[in-house]
């Protein structure tokens, strides 16, 4: 118990001579150190609320402003037009009494200085709000920019000039539109057009149309005033009841997955690698809180994207509900939760105030590796109860978990940064069947052995036996680009920033007086143990049926299919469709993820990749027609993608709105048999491309083996898959395809293959001069 009298700062004995008060001076310094660590992210936020207040504008142009109006009236004019002499005439009667005439003066000078600094900000800021409004530029063929587009990229550059902070934007993004109703059902029924037989289409229309006269406006107007009111329409009502109300577990239905490089492992050393990876997290999450990252924007504009998302990244627990889960988050924790071999540990990662070095996290995390106490009783696969159904869960956490060493345990894991496991399992491309391994580094990272993950944390980073790592992600408090970018830099800093000795071990020195991890204990009752087999049952029938399968496609990536003049996503997500058909004999409805981070709060739309365009362009191949023929179809198809991923990115989307309708008409107790039907639709084929945000952070071209492997999901209906991927370089697009084992009709390396083939069959059909290369054998380390 070494650990809890260190936690002690003093200790007191009464004796017959009086009280024998003992100080631990270590303990006082350490408190004193946190309170110092405390206090200066106190003032480093105010600073960052004034900056960001003040934005686009600086606190020191308050100084400008001052200095100018009092200059003028140094010159005997007076730039306020009688409001000086107006504000003096108002001051308080104690100033007139203790201040002289010229004092007087002076200050109400200020005073309106002030007033007229805060209404220029005021008017900057709106411009710039009316700014981030414009989205014709989206909208505008490659080369052929209009004039008003060109004045527009003008006026936004002179605004964002000053090096904004990572929520400098924030207020000035606008809300989120709501589409006018026709619009989003003449959107709909188009998008359905493919999938439809024409009874059936008949049968949709009416039911729209009835939807539009009857139930729809009304809707709308409680809809229209809720965007009046609320920062964004959607966001809330989307992460409660898409997420948070869901009853279901969260294992591979909801939470989702990144993977470390394709290639290579930085290091061998299991401690080594964790202990680079906390310390990279850790330094985003300083970054964050400090606001020192870069505004996210569209890439290759100036275009910002909304920043909210990253607030609860670090410090937070979904925490189950009987009706509804709720998401805590706490303020900055000076420790990590680990889980080894059955064992939850507390890992201490500040002392003193001071962020331990790599090295020194190292060294915690060997001890806990080295460490040989068995679990105790009911401790090794309580993880499971956050892979099961909520419910049950929530009941045994009220019952069992509200009070005494067990509340004390659970707080420990749910208010640490972040969940880490150390896994006694290797994964990684290795060996005789690399891709095999792959698929089961996948399947590992999904879902674990369903109890060594805690799948409630915001995320939870695995590192392997053999240095391989990854991540694993609740979905509620944020979207995969989020993740994505957090990933980026903690795989950059591990690699290139903080780096490793030449026997695999972190740099730095360290110091061995550090207080041991602590364990975490736990009082588990028959009826929590049965209730964790019982979880466990449900989560392994999940982790059985899915069916993963990755694979890097490096016949060519988008620097060849940008030669062909056509976007690499659109060319994807054709291929897809195409992939589809030949694998079902039909086509699907499809969902592809698109951001609305373009308004504030924005989340995700979906971009309804099979469209009548696309379907006839797959047709056409299938039934041989000519290869001009095709390439008009395809063209076609590509730019009627483009526009569909634009319209959603700016608001004009479908599924949201539908949504929102949806939500409305269950606060008001009436029925809609269009919505109903609607949202009850499967999403046979779900689809998201994993973005590369920070490419400047890899040396691709000097060290070509660190390629990111993304990352993936489960499948989202029965009979469906799962594809994500991600767009490598200029020559490697890495794809994820996910299925269930229980139904006969999908198989994802079947369905891999078929990707694989579309996408080498549209490159020939585009480039009939020169077949598709042939993929690229690669050292596998």
């Amino acid at each position: 118990m070494a650990e809890a009298h260190q936690a002690v700062a003093f200790q007191f004995t009464i004796t017959p001579e009086g009280i024998d008060l003992r100080l631990s001076y270590q303990a006082l310094n350490q408190i004193y150190q946190s309170g110092v660590r405390s206090w200066k992210k106190r003032v480093s936020r105010i600073r960052n609320r004034v900056i960001k207040g003040v934005y686009p504008a600086s606190p020191s142009s308050w100084l400008f402003v001052v200095i100018a109006i009092l200059a003028t009236m140094y010159m005997r004019s007076d730039p306020s037009m009688g409001l000086i002499a107006k504000i003096q005439q108002h001051l308080p009667l104690s100033l007139n009494v203790s201040l002289s005439a010229q004092g007087q003066t002076m200050l109400s000078a200020l005073v309106f200085s002030t007033l007229l600094w805060l209404s220029l900000i005021l008017a900057l800021r709106f411009c710039l709000k009316l700014l981030l409004s414009y989205h014709q530029w989206m909208f505008e063929q490659h080369g052929r920019v209009s004039n008003t587009t060109k004045v527009w990229v003008t006026l936004l550059r002179l605004l964002s000039s000053r090096k904004p902070l990572l929520y400098s934007y924030q207020t000035s993004l606008p809300h989120l539109p709501v589409p006018a109703i026709r619009d989003t059902l003449n959107r709909y029924l188009e998008s359905v057009r493919p999938l439809l037989t024409e009874p059936e289409f008949e049968r949709m229309t009416k039911l729209g149309n009835q939807f539009e006269s009857s139930l729809g406006n009304r809707l709308q107007r409680y809809l229209k005033l809720k965007a009046l009111w609320a920062t964004n329409y959607v966001s809330d009502w989307w992460e409660e009841f898409i997420y948070l109300r869901s009853r279901g577990p969260l294992m591979v239905n909801s939470n989702y997955y990144g993977m470390d490089f394709l290639y290579v492992t930085p290091t061998p050393v299991q401690a080594a690698r964790a202990g680079n990876t906390i310390t990279a997290l850790l330094l985003y999450r300083r970054k964050v809180n400090r606001e020192e990252l870069k505004p996210s924007r569209v890439p290759g504009t100036v275009i910002p994207l909304c920043a909210a998302q990253c607030e609860r990244m670090f410090n937070t627990t979904r925490t189950p509900g009987e009706e509804t889960d709720v998401l805590q988050h706490w303020q900055d924790s000076e420790f990590v939760a680990v889980y080894h071999k059955g064992r939850f540990f507390r890992l201490w990662v500040y002392l003193a105030g001071r962020l331990l070095c790599p090295r020194e996290i190292e060294f915690q995390v060997q001890r806990i590796l080295d460490e040989t106490s068995p679990p105790q009783t009911g401790e090794e696969k309580l993880g499971a109860l956050t892979a099961g159904d909520r419910v049950p869960w929530s009941h045994i956490r009220k019952q069992h978990f509200s009070s005494g060493v067990n509340k004390r345990s659970l707080d420990a894991i749910e208010r640490a940064a972040f969940f880490v496991t150390l896994d006694d399992e290797e994964q990684g491309m290795k060996g005789e069947d690399p891709v095999g391994n792959l698929d089961r580094y996948a399947k590992s990272l999904l879902h674990g052995k369903c109890y060594d993950r805690w799948f409630d944390k915001s995320f939870s980073i695995v590192i392997y036996k053999n240095g391989k790592s990854g991540l694993n992600a609740e979905h509620s408090w944020a979207d995969a680009p989020t993740v994505a970018h957090l990933w980026e830099y903690t795989l950059a800093t591990d690699a290139f920033q903080l780096g490793y000795t030449e026997d695999g071990h972190c740099k730095g020195e360290v110091d061995r007086s550090l207080p041991h991890p602590q364990r975490l204990h736990w009082d588990i009752p028959s009826e929590v143990q049965d209730q964790v087999h019982r979880s466990l049952a449900v989560a392994q029938v999940i982790a059985d049926d899915v069916d993963c399968h990755v694979f890097p496609f490096s016949d060519f990536g988008k620097g060849r299919i940008k030669k062909l003049r056509v976007s690499p996503d659109a060319f994807i997500q054709i291929s897809l469709q195409l992939a589809y058909y030949r694998d079902r004999g039909g086509f699907c409805l499809t969902y592809e993820a698109s951001m609305t981070r373009l308004f504030r709060e924005g989340r995700t739309e979906t971009v309804r990749s099979c469209s009548n365009e696309s379907s006839d362009f797959v047709k056409a191949l299938e039934r041989g027609e000519t290869q001009e023929q095709c390439r008009h179809l395809f063209k076609l198809a590509s730019e009627r993608h483009q526009n569909l991923y634009r319209m959603a990115m700016t608001g004009a989307g479908i599924d949201r709105h539908l949504f929102c309708l949806y939500v409305v008409s269950k606060y008001l107790g009436v029925e809609s048999p269009f919505l109903k039907e609607v949202l009850s639709e499967p999403w046979r084929l779900s689809t998201s491309q994993t973005p590369v945000q920070q490419m400047e952070l890899f040396d691709l071209k000097n060290h070509p083996d660190f390629v990111s492997l993304g990352g993936g999901f489960g499948p989202v209906a029965d009979d469906g898959y799962g594809v994500s991927y991600i767009i490598v370089g200029e020559d490697m697009i890495n794809f994820h395809v996910s299925s269930k084992l229980s139904c006969s009709d999908t198989e994802s390396h079947r369905f891999g293959a078929q990707i694989s083939k579309a996408l080498q069959d549209v490159m020939v059909l585009l480039t009939p001069d020169a077949k598709a290369s042939k993929p690229q054998s690669k050292k596998l380390l």
